[in-house]
Formats: C-alpha cells, structure tokens, sequence
C-alpha cells in the first residue's frame, strides 16, 4: 500500500478502510484510476479485514476474488471499506465497496467479494 500511496483510516474487529488518494500515475488513458488499482485496495482491505479475527500467528492470502465495476473511478481519493461476511477456521468470505470522493460527494464505483486463506506465518 506505500507504493500506492494508501493509507489504513480503519481497523475494526472484522472491518477495515483503505484510503488511496488520486494520483495521475494511477490512471489509464482516459484519465480515470485503472480497474487494477481499484482492485487492489478492495483486495487489501479484505484481506486485512479478515485478518483482524485471527491469530498473530496467521498472515492471509487471496485465494478468488470477483470484482463489480460500476462506475469509472474519478474523484480526489477513493476509500475501499471490507466485512468480514463469514469468519472459518481457515478460509474467510469478506466483501468490500469502493467508493469515489470528490467534494462532498460519494460515488460508489466498485463492490468485490473475496474469499481469503489464512496461513501460518513464516519463520
């Protein structure tokens, strides 16, 4: 997420909220932020989303995701916000909105549903 430029603004039991600012670097032709930058933040924020209910002892993994793309991503930042949906022993579901900020405005533009793996973190 550094390389991004996106920041944690949210870490609950099971909910989590990334924030990424506009950056032109991140756009695509037609100046909107490229669909895999969008996917990105939603992915993090599922995964961290689902890693907040496990043990220190996990770290995560992606294993299948499925992104919606409503809207074209412009705005002056984007903020992707992740639940848990349903916690297991080893494999969670979570779900993710992405929303597009520009002024006072909110503009949903991305909803993902993921399902993520916990593994033993190394060494």
């Amino acid at each position: 997420m550094d390389t991004l430029g996106a920041e944690l603004v949210e870490a609950d039991a099971g909910v989590v909220s990334i924030r990424l600012p506009f950056n032109r670097s991140h756009s695509q032709q037609d100046g909107y932020v490229h669909a895999g930058i969008i996917s990105t933040i939603a992915d993090s924020a599922c995964g961290y989303a689902a890693l907040t209910l496990l043990p220190e002892s996990k770290e995560v993994l992606s294993i299948e995701f499925k992104i919606n793309l409503l809207a074209p991503a412009k705005g002056e930042a984007f903020v992707a916000r992740a639940e848990v949906v349903r916690q297991g022993r080893t494999i969670s579901v979570c779900r993710a909105e992405v929303d597009a900020r520009d002024g006072g405005t909110e503009t949903l533009i991305a909803t993902m549903t993921a399902t993520i793996f916990a593994v033993d973190k190394k060494g």
